[in-house]
C-alpha cells in the first residue's frame, strides 16, 4: 500500500472511532502523570494510542522506503555502469569502472579487461548500444564509416582493430585517402600503411611513386619495376630509378632482379652505366653489373673488369668467362642461375 493512502485511511478510521465514542461517552477523563493534570474527553484518550501507532508505522515505512530509495538507486547505478562498461569493451577500449554493489561488482569488473565481439544481430539494446553494435557491424561487413559524423571520432585509439579495419575499407573505397597515408605515413599503423602502398603501387605512375621513394619498401618497388616493364606510361627515368636505389637498402639479388627488368626498359648503354655506378658506390650490385656485361655479349669488358678483382671473386662468373672465350654459344642462364649467385653476398 502507498504510504499516502495508509496514512489516510489511518486518519479516517480514526476520526470514525473518535467520533463514535464521543456520541457514546461526550466526558473527560483526567490523568495526572508527576504532578500535571492531562484532561482530555474519553474520545482522544481512545484515538491516541491509534494515533502513536500510526506515527511509528509511517517513521518505520519511511526508514524502510528511504532504505530500499537507496538501493534501487544503487542498482540504477550500475545498470548504467555495466552498460558504459559493455559499449567500452565492444570497441575493445575496455575502462575500469566504479560499482556500488558487490553483487554486480563481483562478475561485471571482468568486463574491464575485456574484449566483446557480437556474432549475431542483437534486439532490444538501448540506443546507444544499438549504435554502436550496427556501426561495428558495417566495418566487419567492408563498409567505411564516417566516424566524424556519427561522433566517434574520439572513441577509437590508435592501433584499435575497429579503427584499423574501418581505415582499410575507406583506403579500398577512396583512392584520395591512399595518398593521404603516404603523405603522413607515421600517422597511421602499420597494417594501414602496408595496404596502402600496395594499392598505391598497384595502380600509380613512377611520376607520382618519385616523391615516395623513402616510404617504400622492395616488394612494392618490384611490384611498380615489373609494371614498368609491361607499360611505357608509367614514366620511369634513370634518375627516378635512382631516388629508389638510394631510398632502398637493395640485396645482391635485388640488384640483379632490377638488372634483368631494366634490360627490357633502358638501351644497353643507359643500362650499363646506370650499374656501373651502382657496383661503384655498392658492392653488393657488382653481380648485377656483371649480369648485364653477359648478357650483352661483352667479352673485352668482361674480362677486364674480372681481372680488376680478387682471383677468388666471382668464380662462377670466370669460368662462363672463359666457356665463352672458346665458344659464344653459352649463355649465362645455362650454367648460372643469375640469383643464386647471391647466395653469400
Amino acid at each position: 500500500m502507498r504510504l499516502g493512502l495508509y496514512i489516510f485511511a489511518a486518519l479516517t478510521l480514526m476520526g470514525i472511532v473518535g467520533a463514535i465514542t464521543h456520541m457514546v461517552n461526550p466526558n473527560n477523563y483526567l490523568i495526572e502523570v508527576m504532578g500535571i493534570n492531562f484532561n482530555f474527553p474519553v474520545a482522544v484518550w481512545v484515538i491516541l494510542p491509534m494515533f502513536l501507532l500510526l506515527l511509528f508505522t509511517v517513521v518505520h515505512m519511511f526508514y524502510y522506503s528511504l532504505k530500499g530509495y537507496f538501493r534501487l538507486k544503487k542498482w540504477q547505478h550500475d545498470a548504467e555502469t555495466i552498460e558504459d562498461a559493455l559499449y567500452w569493451s565492444l570497441v575493445n577500449e575496455p575502462k575500469e569502472q566504479k560499482y556500488m554493489t558487490d553483487a554486480i561488482k563481483s562478475s561485471a569488473v571482468l568486463l574491464s579487461k575485456s574484449n566483446l565481439t557480437v556474432l549475431d544481430s542483437v534486439e532490444g539494446l538501448s540506443e546507444r548500444l544499438t549504435k554502436i553494435v550496427n556501426v561495428l557491424n558495417k566495418i566487419k561487413n567492408g563498409e567505411y564509416v564516417d566516424l566524424k559524423e556519427n561522433k566517434l571520432a574520439k572513441v577509437f585509439n590508435e592501433g584499435n582493430p575497429h579503427l584499423i579495419q574501418n581505415r582499410l575499407n575507406r583506403l579500398e573505397r577512396d583512392s584520395g585517402f591512399i595518398e593521404e597515408v603516404m603523405k603522413s605515413s607515421s600517422k597511421f599503423s602499420p597494417a594501414v600503411q602496408k595496404h596502402a602502398l600496395a594499392l598505391f603501387a598497384k595502380n600509380e605512375t613512377f611520376y607520382k611513386a618519385r616523391k615516395y621513394a623513402k616510404v617504400f619498401d622492395v616488394d612494392n618497388f618490384f611490384v611498380m619495376l615489373n609494371r614498368a616493364a609491361e607499360d611505357e606510361e608509367m614514366g620511369l627515368t634513370v634518375e627516378i630509378l635512382n631516388d629508389f636505389v638510394e631510398a632502398l637498402k637493395l640485396k645482391c639479388a635485388d640488384f640483379v632482379k632490377v638488372a634483368r627488368i631494366t634490360k627490357k626498359i633502358f638501351s644497353p648503354d643507359q643500362n650499363l652505366a646506370l650499374f656501373k655506378a651502382y657496383q661503384k658506390e655498392n658492392p653488393k650490385a657488382q653481380n648485377a653489373y656483371l649480369y648485364l656485361l653477359f648478357e650483352y655479349e661483352l667479352l673485352e669488358e668482361i674480362g677486364n673488369y674480372l681481372d680488376e678483382q680478387e682471383e677468388h671473386e666471382f668464380m662462377k662468373y670466370r669460368a662462363l668467362y672463359e666457356l665463352k672465350k672458346q665458344d659464344k654459344r653459352f649463355k649465362l642462364e645455362d650454367l648460372i642461375d643469375a640469383e643464386s649467385i647471391c647466395k653469400n653476398v
